[in-house]
């Protein structure tokens, strides 16, 4: 089934909701049974028939079938963030004494909890440069039970390969889990190169409006029951059955929202990579990019994300030089219609950042729904003030 049937048509059961053209919101907490029997019955399939929304809801079903099958997987959960499905598909994996490695520079949370967190229950993490598959080998120990990847990472756009780096994990029984927010399932599908778990941050391009937070866990029906019935059902990050029709509704622009991103991105990276006040541009399809050839093996497309490091004697230019971007909102995240900025050096005081080595004339631009014209001026001007 092609992505766009997948995104207009399945799991839309039409005829139990009035022939809605929209499936409706199920804001309902609990669900009714017909007699003692049938909630007996139905309570041993509770991963598919409605009972407490805390576990299945029909919005979110819907979503979750979706969500699947743009990843080439068997089934899906859908979590209240990004950091909850990575969270609960790591500790669905790991126990007491177990080691992960992990690539360098992932999302700073999940950096938090596999270098901070689980220290606690006495989990051994390895952080590599995974752009190597050698160095996901020699990092192998007797108890290495996971494989973590980000491919690309969402900064500075290092990858890894996928079929490599799976088949070298099957073959020593290490369970492998990759997040996947860069590119979507629109541009890559990290499951067809043997990645057992797939992670999203729902937030970005799926949700494509920047008004809901939410994750997304993709895997093989046995894993994701396991994961349903003990950490999604016991820790209860989940989803509201509004956010879950929010991205029921993202999705049905996604493939065009991330293209019309990704071609004006190529533009405006074209005219910045000769520009004097530019030393340095991070994106996978860039020429220049050390690994264009593996990110186009594995990747369809790049859409907006980008970083660069500008031509800047000190942080207060590099201020000077985000303050002055007209069409740029200064923030996180990205995927959705507005370009995005967000500079390294504003990280230097944070309590939960300031630990980080990326350098301080870097920043991270999303590209959003302008045309390119207008964002090439935006950046000549703001480079004009520096």
């Amino acid at each position: 089934m092609d992505n766009q049937n997948i995104i207009n048509h399945l799991g839309e059961n039409r005829a139990d909701y009035e022939n809605s053209v929209v499936p409706p919101i199920y804001q309902s907490s609990i669900f009714c049974f017909d007699s003692v029997d049938d909630l007996r019955q139905n309570l041993k399939r509770e991963l598919e028939v409605p009972f407490y929304t805390r576990g299945v809801n029909p919005t979110v079903t819907t979503l979750r079938r979706k969500i699947a099958a743009l990843e080439k997987t068997e089934d899906a959960l859908i979590f209240g963030s990004g950091s909850g499905a990575i969270a609960a598909a790591v500790m669905n994996s790991v126990q007491a004494g177990d080691h992960v490695v992990c690539v360098q520079k992932p999302y700073s949370w999940t950096g938090k909890l596999l270098g901070n967190y689980l220290s606690k229950y006495k989990v051994e993490v390895s952080f590599i440069d995974g752009k190597s598959i050698d160095n996901f080998e020699n990092a192998i120990q007797p108890n290495t039970k996971l494989f973590y990847l980000e491919t690309p990472n969402s900064v500075t756009f290092e990858l890894q390969d996928l079929r490599a780096v799976a088949e070298l994990a099957k073959k020593k029984g290490i369970r492998t889990i990759c997040d996947n927010s860069y590119s979507s399932p629109i541009y890559q599908n990290p499951s067809e190169y043997g990645i057992d778990i797939v992670c999203h941050s729902a937030s970005k391009y799926i949700g494509g409006h920047s008004d809901v937070v939410a994750g997304i866990l993709c895997a093989s029906s046995e894993v994701v029951n396991s994961i349903f019935a003990n950490e999604f059902m016991t820790i209860g990050s989940i989803i509201s059955p509004n956010d879950a029709w929010l991205l029921l509704r993202g999705l049905r622009t996604l493939p065009m929202r991330i293209k019309q991103s990704h071609e004006t991105t190529v533009k405006v990276i074209d005219w910045l990579s000769s520009h004097p006040k530019v030393e340095k541009i991070n994106y996978p399809f860039l020429e220049s990019f050390p690994q264009l050839e593996l990110a186009k093996k594995q990747m369809r497309g790049c859409g907006g994300l980008f970083s660069m490091e500008i031509n800047a004697n000190s942080i207060e230019e590099i201020e000077t030089f985000c303050n002055s971007l007209n069409h740029f909102l200064i923030a996180c995240s990205w995927g959705g219609y507005e370009s995005l900025l967000f500079p390294t050096c504003a990280l230097f005081d944070s309590a939960n950042y300031n630990q980080t080595a990326l350098s301080w004339k870097l920043i991270r631009f999303y590209i959003g729904f302008e045309d390119h014209q207008i964002i090439i001026d935006d950046f000549s001007q703001a480079f004009n003030k520096i």
